[in-house]
């Protein structure tokens, strides 16, 4: 009996050692992991129109990827209000001025569907179509050459359509007239673009698909200044092809409409193809 007291007496201190020690590394444990717990954003305190200002003064110093998350805070805890709305149009702007295209599609098509009674709409229909606008290749672009065939025009005619939409809902907006400057600049952009493949089916001999894009650019564009090229390919063409009637068709049209054009004679546009690696 003395001999098994002894042996419970001896566990029950050591499950008592190993508690103590368990309960110790615990404390230890608990006090390592509050002390590399990262500390909490000041921000997260502020109202929503205290955070709001602090993420415009964010923004006017420069700090476009804290002011972007503080706007991204203030849209869950102003949702609902014209300041959650606010704070979602400015996330977009910034998210569209550093490039981050999708991002800031993806933001703003929110917002337009959420909100579509919102005072500031006609903005964010603007912006959207500011956001698919790309008024030129960049200088890298034009150092290089860069193949307009090779570029896709979906995001110019999205732009289109969303200046399009901003016309036609909201006339008088202020936007109104800059968005109608721009959809003349996609129209010529998006006709040049379609002259530009229809040359290159030419200098290729793919006569029948050069004369198609030069059909389609007269068709779709005809009051653009391309006109007068995609009538000349056109006609160049069909003499390619031996269809003298079509041919002195699409001649007739281009000395009615363009009686001084140097592509009557053949000299106002070199055809023949040039190396890829020329730059003049």
């Amino acid at each position: 009996m003395l001999r098994g007291s002894s042996v419970m007496n001896s566990l029950r201190h050591d499950l008592r050692v190993a508690c103590g020690l368990i309960a110790f590394a615990g404390v230890i444990l608990g006090a390592s992991g509050c002390s590399s717990a990262p500390s909490k954003d000041p921000s997260d305190n502020l109202a929503a129109d205290q955070l709001y200002e602090e993420a415009r003064e964010q923004q006017a110093s420069g700090n476009f990827d804290r002011a972007a998350k503080m706007y991204e805070r203030l849209e869950g805890k102003g949702a609902g209000t014209v300041l959650g709305q606010q704070a979602q149009l400015e996330r977009a702007y910034l998210l569209y001025q550093a490039g981050d295209k999708a991002d800031a599609l993806s933001t703003i098509d929110r917002f337009i569907k959420v909100n579509p009674l919102s005072p500031a709409i006609d903005y964010a229909i603007y912006l959207r179509a500011l956001i698919n606008f790309n008024d030129n290749l960049g200088f890298l672009g034009k150092l290089s050459r860069q193949d307009l065939t090779e570029r896709d025009q979906q995001a110019a005619r999205d732009s289109y359509e969303s200046f399009k939409q901003l016309l036609e809902q909201y006339p008088n907006s202020k936007y109104a007239a800059d968005a109608k400057d721009r959809m003349g600049y996609i129209v010529n952009t998006l006709a040049h673009y379609e002259v530009h493949v229809a040359r290159y089916y030419y200098r290729r001999g793919a006569y029948v698909a050069a004369a198609n894009r030069a059909q389609a650019a007269i068709q779709e564009f005809q009051y653009s200044p391309a006109t007068e090229e995609a009538l000349s390919i056109l006609a160049r063409s069909y003499d390619k092809l031996g269809l003298e009637k079509l041919r002195d068709d699409a001649e007739r049209v281009l000395r009615t409409n363009y009686p001084k054009s140097a592509l009557l004679t053949g000299e106002g546009i070199n055809y023949a193809e040039k190396p890829w690696w020329q730059l003049w």
